[in-house]
């Protein structure tokens, strides 16, 4: 690994600390519900012609009715994916002539674009045709995300006791305020960069040997934009970001990187201010930044040093442990763009994580698990809230004072909450990894602990929404389809109700001053406490599994 490598990275993380905070403070002005902001001048036209369009009443709703509109929109969207790519051999703008997707794998598709997942069990350029992806595919990398940011935003209403507001306005907001104009921008570089944007069909091209090659294209630059700033990561490609055409150099690597962390690493200031308390986000940023920084350096020494094995023999690589990674972009930028899209929830990849040295595959493998390290688009810091709200419960306990949070206090009722959308996780990972090593064992590729990991890296990445494989896997039949399918959806939707239930609860609860004995949530120690129950939470919950994968075949090399 090379000094410039380094550099190369530390000036990206430097990028993304200067674009959070004032990111933040915009994301708190696009959802303040008030009349005199600014943007609500600016966007309030538009929108209130949409609202008048689509029959939406700018009323606040109950946690109840928000979660209602929430799950049952997502459920409408996902039939309507599901039919058209269920048709989309019958339907116009298919140049290359791709049949009607099969059932189970249209279920799994729908399912996995509409929950943030992307996970694709078909290879981009011959799997779907250009409708299916400018329409519905792309219509659901808007959504999808527009859907967790009005989440974090009703939640974060609710801490402060505030009503949870509107989905529908807070989902046409997210589009109108944040998605659609920056996704706009950032496809105009990508095409600046080399990225395509056509609707011609494949090229057909003649190599300097003679043969015959089809070049597949299309309108990559629209989908890559949305794919990197939603959190989404499916590519338009069948290889995603470690293809030359979704990321053509180190400046479009570098873009891809920025957008997948633009809003989830500004969350936390947009919290601050929405709780009137900016150092309260600073707290949680740094503390998660920290964690980030711990897993990039992980990464980095674990592909860097490569595989023992491989360097007694002095077949290994000088720099480290290049298998399945793209030369133009070398194993540094390829093990810190895992970390980043495992941190993220994103899901894109610039190279093969089955190739990734065993810990070097445990990094975003953790990221994935804890689902704090920043998070997906809006759900993972709703899921950093959480995770507060525990620390802040267990320390009460410790000291003998009532858990408060942001002056409500944390009840029963709350913690129930929470300790079922804890369990939800872990329940919807480890127990379909067993049924499939013990029913499925012909689709995994590679027996012994890495295989145990190939199979669990597909439902972790599943239930937490982050679309990223193992590809070695055999993951392109019905039960595949079928199971992850079904893991992606209660991964998501469930911890959406419990805790926008946790918020409604809290929002009715009279204030208390603050006294000497309340837990400070916005000093340096609360911080530490903070992370301390993050590892040790997924410690305990998965580290037996952890164990028997990656860590056990690490030291068998």
């Amino acid at each position: 690994m090379t000094t410039i490598s380094i550099i190369a990275i530390l000036v990206t993380l430097l990028i993304v600390v200067a674009l959070a905070k004032p990111v933040g403070l915009y994301l708190a002005a696009a959802f303040d519900y008030g009349s005199s902001s600014r943007l609500n001048r600016v966007f309030g036209p538009v929108e209130r012609l949409i609202y008048r369009i689509s029959g939406v009443r700018e009323e606040n709703q109950s946690w109840k009715t928000y979660a209602a509109s929430l799950i049952g929109s997502n459920a409408i969207m996902i039939f309507i994916i599901y039919l058209v790519l269920r048709f989309q051999g019958m339907l116009p703008l298919n140049p290359a002539g791709i049949a009607n997707m099969e059932p189970s794998l249209a279920f799994n598709t729908a399912v996995s674009f509409m929950t943030n997942t992307d996970l694709q069990h078909y290879s981009g350029e011959s799997g779907v045709s250009y409708l299916s992806q400018i329409s519905v595919l792309v219509f659901a990398l808007f959504v999808s995300p527009a859907t967790g940011l009005a989440l974090v935003m009703a939640f974060i209403r609710g801490l402060t006791g505030k009503a949870a507001g509107n989905f529908f306005v807070d989902l046409i907001r997210a589009l109108t305020r944040v998605l659609l104009p920056v996704a706009f921008v950032s496809a105009l570089l990508f095409v600046f960069m080399g990225v395509p944007q056509t609707f011609e069909p494949a090229a057909a091209a003649t190599t300097l040997e003679g043969a015959q090659q089809t070049i597949a294209r299309g309108p990559i630059a629209s989908f890559l934009a949305i794919k990197e700033l939603g959190n989404n990561g499916g590519g338009f490609l069948g290889v995603n970001s470690a293809h030359p055409f979704e990321n053509p150099n180190g400046l479009s690597n570098l873009l891809q990187i920025l957008l997948m962390m633009l809003v989830t690493t500004s969350l936390p200031f947009a919290y601050g201010k929405m709780v009137g308390s900016l150092k309260q986000g600073r707290i949680l940023f740094v503390s998660m930044l920290v964690m980030l920084i711990v897993m990039t350096g992980i990464s980095l020494t674990a592909e860097s040093a490569g595989n023992p094995v491989l360097n007694a023999l002095g077949v290994q690589h000088s720099q480290g442990s290049m298998e399945g990674k793209e030369v133009r972009l070398g194993e540094a930028q390829s093990a810190f763009y895992s970390v980043i899209t495992t941190a993220a929830e994103t899901g894109a990849v610039n190279n093969m994580h089955d190739t990734l040295t065993p810990i070097g595959g445990l990094v975003p493998l953790a990221n994935m698990m804890l689902n704090t390290v920043f998070g997906g688009m809006g759900v993972g810091f709703v899921n950093v809230l959480m995770y507060a709200i525990i620390a802040v419960f267990l320390s009460g306990l410790m000291v003998g004072r009532t858990p408060e949070f942001l002056g409500r206090k944390i009840e029963g009722k709350e913690m129930k909450l929470i300790a079922v959308t804890l369990l939800v996780q872990p329940f919807l990972i480890l127990v379909p990894t067993a049924i499939a090593l013990a029913t499925h064992p012909e689709t995994i590729s590679n027996p012994g602990f890495h295989g145990l990991t190939q199979a669990l890296y597909e439902f972790t990445s599943s239930a937490a929404n982050n679309g990223s494989g193992f590809e070695g896997l055999g993951d392109a039949n019905t039960f595949w389809n079928i199971s992850t399918g079904i893991v992606m959806f209660l991964g998501r939707y469930i911890s959406m109700v419990t805790l926008l239930a946790v918020a409604g609860s809290l929002a009715i609860k009279k204030p208390i001053p603050e006294s000497s004995g309340t837990f400070r949530t916005d000093t340096a120690m609360f911080g530490a406490v903070f992370v301390g129950i993050v590892l040790i939470v997924g410690a305990l919950t998965f580290f037996p599994a952890v164990v028997l994968g990656p860590i056990a075949e690490q030291l068998t090399l």
